[in-house]
């Protein structure tokens, strides 16, 4: 039988790494690591029989790479704190390591939202890389979204991955600013240059395609609020963009 291993980065997830680690219990070793945190998420994974170990943030694509690099498993399983393996997927992905039939597999990931399980809104199903083999694997994409890649074929899973985002709207906004300075960052280092009528034309176009296009109006007013914050998302990041190509701050002498 094929060694599986699961790995998991954390920053202050103690309200939610035990759920995360139990929903793992089938992986031959679970694999935290954290980038210090300051709350109890490291006495509870261990608590709950995983390993962890230390590596100070340098991007998403990095942690996860350097948690990858720890595994000892032929085939790894990538999850997030805040996501849950259901039974039946956990089934689905015994079978298909021990078939071998290709190198990675994706899963649907079934997000919840405002405490509503999201069906449209571009939310589902979501495909997620998270299954795959270790000699034939590779981070890639741009941040703070990188993905896991495989070199070999790949096939579709069909056991749900259960994600349930943050509790609020402010626990939401919070994370969309910080998800924007990254991809700002990124975007800007790659040489992204915006002009002013695309922080009104973008939104409206990505707003358009969520709300209409991928049907967010049937998922009732947390569909319209998705959408909304999908389109601000794109303008906080396209400004931020803008900013660092237009505006030059005065620095901060001390006296």
């Amino acid at each position: 039988m094929s060694r599986l291993s699961a790995i998991v980065i954390t920053r202050n997830e103690a309200a939610k790494i035990a759920d995360c680690l139990d929903s793992l219990a089938f992986c031959d070793e679970r694999i935290v690591v954290d980038c210090g945190s300051e709350d109890d998420t490291v006495r509870v994974a261990r608590d709950h029989g995983a390993r962890v170990e230390h590596h100070a943030f340098e991007g998403f694509g990095a942690q996860k790479s350097f948690a990858l690099s720890l595994a000892s498993g032929e085939w790894v399983l990538s999850v997030d704190a805040d996501e849950r393996v259901s039974p039946a997927l956990a089934a689905e992905i015994a079978t298909a390591i021990g078939e071998k039939d290709a190198d990675g597999y994706e899963m649907p990931r079934s997000s919840s939202f405002l405490g509503r399980a999201m069906r449209h809104s571009g939310w589902y199903p979501d495909y997620q890389m998270r299954l795959y083999r270790k000699a034939a694997s590779y981070w890639d994409g741009i941040a703070p979204h990188e993905t896991a890649r495989v070199r070999g074929p790949a096939e579709k899973l069909t056991g749900e991955l259960l994600h349930y985002t943050k509790r609020n709207l402010t626990e939401h906004q919070e994370v969309l600013n910080s998800y924007t300075s990254l991809a700002a960052e990124y975007l800007h280092n790659h040489g992204k240059r915006v002009r002013g009528p695309e922080l009104l034309f973008v939104p409206l176009a990505v707003f358009f395609r969520t709300y209409i296009v991928k049907q967010g109006f049937r998922d009732g007013a947390p569909g319209l609020i998705i959408s909304l914050f999908t389109a601000y998302s794109v303008f906080l990041k396209y400004a931020k963009v803008w900013e660092k190509t237009n505006v030059s701050y005065p620095r901060n002498n001390k006296q």
